[in-house]
């Protein structure tokens, strides 16, 4: 059985913030009984006084009878419990309680130690000093205090001669007050500040308990339940950011974790897929080349011997051809399969494209087409692996070739350096959400890259949104029909998390706009009004143009059909019917993409096609010093 971290902090927090509630109750109560102590006792020296100045001209005439009689209408009073004179031998000779007089206190006892230490008593002690707490016969507690009576010229000057003018304290007045209305006040002020200091504990206790599990509680359990549903295979869970904080910080990487798992997860099934391929393919080749090599032996043998007979040779041509065509299948799964990481060097593109073109020049004049080149002289070398770079050329100076067909006609393969403007050029590799969900889908694609995936919404009514992912770019697709200059909100089609930035609107319609993650974070905005081809990536922009040698291979053959050109690069896919395999441009893109380059394509139906391998130059000018 596991305790939930909520409940543990809730109960640490609580046992802390319990202890110092009670302290300061515990405080607060001891110093209100203090005060009330302190005011109490001033009250009863106040009192004594008045006792001691009301009773001084009894004493000064020595009227014993009234001084009597008054001190006893004085101990009768509320709250005063008794009122005593004694003279210095400790001796009682006035009280309000008559059986008290003539009895003779210790002057070494306690209360009256303060003013008899070392037997020199004080002229007037502090009035801290003079008073004192104790239990009285019935078990009540009283305060008393004690006033000294000094002596005066007047006493020893008055009728009865009591006392010599060298006696400096002629006795003490003793007022003893009930302090059982201090005490039912002091209990009451406790169970008040009791009361109060538990239903603090308890509305803090449930204060702690409501913000711990929002702020702790339900994130920790989504983090949890997240982990749980990773651990069991699940790469698409997404836990809500709970705030600005360290959790939510923690739900963030979170994500950002799931995502990459999920991304590696793909990357390795479709890895393991063309391991798939590459094994079947080799097996294909190993099991089949050998019979299709016989095959088409013997079958060119009977077609040389069947000059004779036309509806022989028809066949035998078929059997010829499509015997071919496997082992071009056989042959486009191997290398389709077998492609490895670059070996990067300082590569001169013209001397590849020289190359390419030496390779591919015969087969080109026996379809009566014409390669032209047009190679730029300054063109900078670039970090690439040649041989790769001369596949990619031989594959799309072939597919232009077939584009043209049979009728002739004429390829044109350019090299030259080329500053690129962000806007327009530059491929968005990384789109997320806040949370940290990739919203690229491989399984939409937009000029051959991952479009950008998200939920618009209007008025109730929500739709698949794929954004074109080179920056700069409108090719948007919509997977329902939307009215165009609607605001439609957007957000993660993974974990619906708003994507909107009301913070910058748009600089062409005022609308607001939404933004995605891009590379190290960078913002880039689109507007949310539909139809506005408003689009900001500052990050971007800032870096200015990039610097690329470009390769272009344009022909003039039949182009391409404008809903084919999002297929170009999916494998298997061939607008050549059963003369191609779809693996020739996948490939290209493939090795294109290795080398952090990209292409585009431009087609216009019966006009002609244009492919630009555009591959990045940073470090031209290194590689040139190398060279």
């Amino acid at each position: 059985m596991h305790t939930r971290i909520g409940l543990q902090i809730v109960a640490a927090v609580g046992l802390v913030t319990a202890l110092g509630i009670g302290l300061v109750a515990s405080v607060t109560l001891r110093n209100h009984r203090l005060e009330m102590i302190a005011q109490l006792t001033r009250s009863a020296d106040l009192l004594s006084e008045a006792v001691k100045r009301s009773t001084q001209d009894y004493m000064l005439e020595n009227r014993r009878d009234p001084l009597l009689r008054q001190i006893e209408a004085i101990g009768r009073a509320e709250r005063i419990e008794r009122v005593r004179v004694f003279n210095k031998q400790g001796r009682i000779v006035f009280s309000s309680q008559p059986d008290d007089i003539g009895r003779s206190l210790d002057k070494k006892a306690e209360s009256c130690f303060a003013c008899h230490a070392q037997d020199q008593p004080l002229t007037k002690p502090p009035v801290h000093e003079r008073a004192r707490i104790f239990t009285n016969a019935s078990g009540h507690r009283v305060l008393g205090i004690v006033n000294p009576i000094q002596n005066q010229p007047a006493c020893s000057s008055a009728a009865c001669h009591a006392h010599g003018p060298e006696e400096t304290v002629l006795g003490v007045l003793d007022v003893t007050l009930s302090l059982d209305d201090v005490d039912r006040e002091i209990a009451a002020s406790r169970t008040r500040t009791m009361g109060l200091a538990g239903a603090a504990v308890i509305v803090a206790g449930f204060l702690l308990w409501w913000l711990s599990r929002r702020l702790v509680g339900r994130p920790v359990e989504a983090l949890a339940a997240g982990t749980r549903r990773v651990a069991a295979g699940d790469l698409t869970v997404t836990i809500p950011v709970s705030g600005r904080n360290e959790l939510g910080e923690l739900a963030r990487a979170f994500n950002a974790m799931t995502a990459h798992l999920a991304e590696a997860k793909g990357q390795l099934t479709q890895a393991d897929k063309l391991a798939s391929v590459g094994r079947l393919a080799a097996g294909v080749a190993h099991e089949i080349n050998n019979p299709l090599t016989g095959v088409l032996t013997y079958a060119s043998f009977l077609l040389d011997r069947a000059e004779d007979q036309p509806e022989l040779r028809a066949d035998l041509e078929v059997i010829v051809r499509e015997t071919k065509r496997c082992r071009e299948i056989v042959r486009g799964l191997l290398d389709f399969a077998r492609q490895t990481p670059p070996r990067r060097q300082a590569t001169d593109m013209n001397t590849v494209a020289r190359r390419a073109v030496a390779v591919v020049v015969n087969q080109l004049q026996l379809s009566h087409i014409a390669v032209t080149l047009d190679l730029a002289d300054d063109l900078p070398p670039v970090d690439a692996d040649p041989n790769q770079m001369q596949q990619v050329l031989v594959n799309l100076v072939l597919n232009a070739a077939d584009a043209i067909g049979e009728r002739g006609g004429t390829v044109r393969l350019s090299s030259r350096r080329v500053q690129l403007e962000p806007r327009g050029h530059a491929p968005i590799r990384r789109a997320a959400c806040p949370n940290g969900c990739d919203l690229l889908d491989p399984s939409s694609r937009i000029a051959g890259l991952p479009a950008i995936r998200v939920l618009r919404a209007h008025r109730g009514r929500e739709w698949t949104f794929n954004l074109d992912p080179v920056y700069g770019r409108f090719n948007h697709q919509s997977a329902e029909p939307c009215d165009e200059g609607i605001i439609a909100a957007a957000a993660c089609s993974r974990c619906r998390i708003a994507l909107l930035e009301p913070d910058h609107p748009c600089e062409h319609c005022a609308a607001p706009t939404f933004a995605v993650r891009g590379p190290d974070d960078e913002a880039i905005r689109w507007c949310t009004r539909t139809g506005c081809h408003f689009t900001a990536w500052e990050a971007s922009e800032r870096r200015g143009p990039a610097a690329v040698v470009e390769m272009c291979v344009a022909d003039n053959g039949r182009g391409i059909a404008r809903e084919n050109l999002a297929k170009l690069f999916e494998p298997f896919f061939t607008t050549k019917g059963v003369h191609g395999t779809g693996l020739g441009l996948a490939i290209t893109w493939g090795i294109v993409e290795s080398h952090g380059g990209t292409i585009e394509v431009v087609s216009e139906k019966d006009v002609g096609t244009s492919f630009a391998v555009r591959l990045p130059m940073e470090h031209a000018a290194e590689m040139r010093g190398a060279a």
